[in-house]
């Protein structure tokens, strides 16, 4: 860069000029520094060599991103092939458990929302860091939305599916709880991904404390809520501690991979979060929205506060 400064000077040009009007000596002398400096003589050249190098290094650039994108993409593709195929088995084998009367119907139903959503949730590390791995993520959730639409609304009828996911074995149904449970997946690994505690909070909430809320409560609830009969106190109380501990953990669970550093101060943040669910969880909104509605949106909308957006 020196150099071309110094040959496009007027005094390296008139320089130049005095050269080849002196003797033969001088002109001896001349051709040595041409072959010492090159540029000297041939700026222009020497521009062309030093552009065709800058292109020479961005083509091997380009190159290398779109090696780099494109096993990017094709660990990204396989992760969400091998999680779709994992959450199929997942159901296919809870649903052969029912026919063999080894397991309740509600109890497998419910199992499945827990294990769905947290399994889901804990392979979002095994995606690579390029910036398109949530929308791969997302495809999961979105091949299951499109499998509930279809048998919802009746293009297609599978039984087994229909009763293994429906309380009442209604094709309608899956367009309700089990929609909006997807739906809502998939949308937090869209806008909050992994390097966000919120989404991980709001999904710990609605799959694994609402889960679990339903299970015991079921079973144990017969002390029911004075503002709403139809939900317990063990319900309520259950969902609450085990919000805390799914959410810890998968929080916990986040840190190890270094998506972000957590203090003592996220577990009080993580207890008001619980809680605020919680509550909202044993309102007598259900009859009109949807607990796979209320609970994650609750959780994000607090989280938002405490750990920001």
């Amino acid at each position: 860069m020196e150099f071309s400064h110094i040959v496009s000077s007027p005094l390296a040009r008139s320089t130049g000029a005095c050269n080849h009007r002196l003797g033969n000596g001088s002109t001896t002398i001349f051709q040595s520094s041409a072959i010492l400096f090159p540029s000297f003589v041939r700026p222009r050249l020497a521009g062309k060599r030093d552009r065709f190098g800058r292109k020479r290094h961005l083509g091997t650039y380009a190159t290398l991103d779109a090696a780099s994108f494109m096993v990017a993409s094709s660990r990204d593709l396989g992760v969400a092939a091998l999680v779709t195929a994992g959450g199929y088995s997942l159901v296919r084998a809870f649903d052969r458990l029912t026919m063999r009367d080894l397991i309740e119907k509600s109890l497998s139903r419910k199992i499945v929302h827990v294990l769905s959503g947290l399994l889901y949730t804990a392979s979002w590390p095994l995606f690579s860091s390029s910036s398109q791995a949530r929308y791969f993520a997302a495809v999961v959730p979105l091949l299951n939305c499109i499998r509930l639409l279809i048998y919802g609304l009746s293009i297609v009828t599978d039984e087994d599916v229909i009763n293994s996911i429906t309380r009442e074995g209604k094709s309608e149904e899956l367009l309700r709880g089990p929609l909006y449970y997807v739906i809502v997946l998939m949308v937090s690994s869209l806008i909050f991904w992994r390097e966000s505690p919120v989404g991980i909070i709001s999904l710990a909430m609605m799959s694994g404390g609402d889960g679990i809320a339903d299970i015991i409560g079921r079973r144990y609830g017969s002390l029911k809520l004075p503002h709403n009969r139809r939900k317990s106190w063990m319900g309520s109380i259950s969902m609450f501690i085990f919000g805390i501990i799914f959410s810890v953990m998968m929080l916990y669970y986040f840190s190890a991979f270094g998506y972000f550093h957590l203090g003592w101060s996220t577990v009080e943040k993580v207890v008001l979060i619980s809680f605020a669910a919680t509550v909202v969880e044993s309102l007598p909104l259900s009859e009109v929205i949807d607990d796979n509605i209320t609970v994650p949106v609750t959780s994000m909308v607090a989280a938002c506060l405490l750990f920001g957006f």
